[in-house]
């Protein structure tokens, strides 16, 4: 994937910017075929005089080449600042990046394929028609729309940029926030607009809001050791009912779905990556049988956990 950040460097600081100008201080990039493709710079602040928080989607086609279509999320974050420490125990730098004290410009980009994207598809769903044909690349024509930075969207972007998970909790933690960002450039794309106010109101109060946001978390930390609503309800002390709604208004997707999601993520990332077979990632992600986990790995990406193997 060759990345060009300076498309949305040059928007975000609205004037021509030189090459030379460029300080590239880290760079972070993950490819796994048929999974999301993300790219992350970090440059040092000091060249720039105004960069604000900026975001694009760009929508590919190309006709007669389905394998040359993508959508491609772009978002420039400003004035980041990290730790001059390097120690991994202070509880304090994050660990995805530890550089020297300094206010930095991170450039995040995205891109997911055709194969991926399909999993959300849902057949008769005129509520979402312009998504659905974004989803499947069946609008004639690429097309670009620079992103407004709403609250959620930067709240994911501050979580993605700065956590402090390690190894496959790391891998599990990215892809959720990253399913999250699409969701909230999605429904910037087809016309959606951001409200304040919640339709499930005990979501006005913090308390009760950190605690869905809380079960999430819990969710990422336990992925191959499947939990009841009751137990989750129980852990973050809220109603099931609630916790349930809650969770489908706040993050836009059904506590098993969201699961469900990241358990196949993290699958396709230990068998790809990390090279474990079939049989001990199963395992690994608490299925009674290979049988099982096959056909749900299958239904989520479209391949048999055997045909990654060989890619």
């Amino acid at each position: 994937m060759t990345e060009q950040p300076e498309d949305i460097l040059q928007l975000a600081h609205r004037e021509p910017i030189l090459q030379d100008k460029f300080v590239l201080l880290e760079e972070k990039e993950r490819q796994i075929p048929g999974a999301v493709q993300y790219h992350i710079f970090r440059y040092d602040k000091a060249p720039f005089s105004q960069v604000e928080d900026t975001g694009m989607l760009n929508y590919r086609v190309a006709p007669g080449e389905p394998n040359g279509n993508y959508l491609e999320l772009k978002f420039c974050m400003a004035s980041n600042t990290y730790c001059v420490k390097n120690d991994a125990d202070c509880g304090v730098c994050p660990r995805a990046f530890q550089s020297r004290t300094r206010d930095t410009v991170d450039v995040v980009s995205l891109r997911f394929s055709p194969a991926h994207l399909s999993q959300f598809l849902k057949p008769d769903n005129p509520q979402c028609r312009r998504a659905d044909e974004m989803l499947n690349f069946s609008l004639p024509r690429s097309c670009s729309k620079i992103l407004p930075l709403c609250s959620r969207t930067r709240m994911v972007l501050e979580a993605f940029l700065n956590h402090s998970f390690t190894g496959s909790l790391e891998n599990i933690y990215i892809n959720a926030q990253i399913h999250m960002l699409l969701l909230y450039s999605m429904e910037c794309m087809v016309g959606e607009k951001e409200t304040d106010g919640f339709q499930c109101k005990f979501l006005a109060n913090d308390a009760d809001r950190e605690k869905i946001i809380r079960s999430r978390e819990i969710l990422l930390q336990h992925i191959g050791e499947p939990l009841t609503i009751k137990a989750l309800s129980r852990k973050v002390a809220i109603n099931e009912c609630y916790l349930k709604k809650g969770f489908k208004e706040l993050f836009g997707i059904t506590i098993f779905d969201f699961y469900q999601s990241q358990r196949m993520e993290h699958a396709r990332y230990l068998l790809y990556e990390k090279g474990l077979s079939v049989t001990d990632v199963s395992m690994l992600l608490g299925y009674s049988s290979i049988s099982h986990f096959s056909t749900a790995f299958k239904k989520h990406t479209g391949i048999k956990p055997c045909e990654l193997l060989l890619r």
